[in-house]
């Protein structure tokens, strides 16, 4: 499975760190420079700057997404900063804040943005719809990247490639006075390259049993297709008792369209395991969103008042 990279902008692959994670790179402690010893010359770089900032968790998370595997990461439906701080000190791969079914509002998630982006881990947000005003500001605050739910046409993921990129590719507003332009330290001409080679990840979410338009055109030119397995399963008409055999037919036709553009497979899963990759279709996918953060507080309280 290819990536992108000719429709997203995306150059060659960043190899990540060892033992660091996508959104992450080694730091400096704050006040000290790496040392360099006494009688040597500090090296020089060789070849280009490496990306900062929102720019470089997008090409390190588009450059695990090339290099294989699966990335796991989480929804975040409940509001402040701790949930954001134990998704980045986990080890997670990613967050999606979510905008569709929560109670988080743009102001709370704009906040999660940033504290996410301060603890170095990439941060999506699900939208139900495009609102070009909405998604501008959510990039602006840090997003690496817009899902967006339940896309039945092309013209949805025009509304959303439009919304996210600058001219001459899209029609986003442009300013610089926010953090993802480093508040016009940069500059535009810089700012506008950076969004250029590393525009916004885009994920198109498939979840119902038929599309207007074809599932390959649904997926053309974004990052992932996004399998959403139960809202899918419910258009399907099927409870959880049911054969799962119409699930999976549906996921193999999203994951051939996937194959087919060059798009990289993703899905919701209630837990990580092979049996529930299994149940949902998704033993390939590489962009893997595992329950919520509600999810796994209940089934822990579960867990924790169930008798001995």
């Amino acid at each position: 499975m290819s990536a992108v990279g000719p429709v997203s902008g995306e150059p060659g692959p960043a190899q990540p760190t060892p033992s660091t994670s996508v959104g992450q790179t080694p730091s400096t402690p704050v006040g000290q420079t790496p040392s360099t010893p006494v009688g040597q010359t500090p090296p020089t770089s060789v070849g280009p700057t490496p990306p900062a900032g929102v720019h470089g968790h997008r090409a390190r998370l588009r450059a695990a997404l090339r290099a294989g595997g699966q990335l796991a990461g989480t929804f975040v439906k409940l509001p402040g900063a701790d949930v954001i701080a134990l998704a980045a000190r986990s080890g997670l791969d990613f967050v999606v804040i979510d905008l569709e079914h929560s109670g988080l509002d743009e102001r709370t998630a704009t906040d999660q943005l940033r504290l996410a982006a301060l603890a170095g881990l990439p941060a999506l947000v699900r939208v139900p719809a495009v609102d070009p005003g909405q998604v501008n500001r959510l990039l602006e605050a840090g997003a690496v990247g817009i899902q967006l739910s339940t896309v039945r046409r092309r013209a949805d993921v025009e509304a959303l490639r439009s919304a996210s990129r600058y001219a001459p590719h899209g029609r986003r507003s442009i300013s610089l006075a926010h953090p993802s332009a480093g508040y016009g330290g940069d500059g535009l001409d810089r700012y506008l390259a950076a969004e250029a080679g590393h525009p916004p990840v885009l994920v198109a979410q498939i979840e119902t049993a038929t599309t207007d338009d074809p599932l390959p055109a649904l997926l053309a030119g974004v990052d992932v297709g996004f399998v959403g397995t139960t809202d899918l399963a419910v258009s399907l008409g099927l409870s959880t008792t049911d054969d799962p055999g119409p699930l999976l037919r549906r996921t193999g036709d999203i994951a051939a369209a996937a194959r087919t553009t060059g798009t990289h497979l993703g899905g919701w899963v209630p837990e990580r395991s092979a049996a529930a990759l299994d149940r949902c279709g998704l033993t390939d996918a590489r962009y893997l969103v595992v329950g919520s953060d509600l999810h796994l507080l209940g089934t822990g309280l579960r867990r924790l008042a169930a008798p001995l």
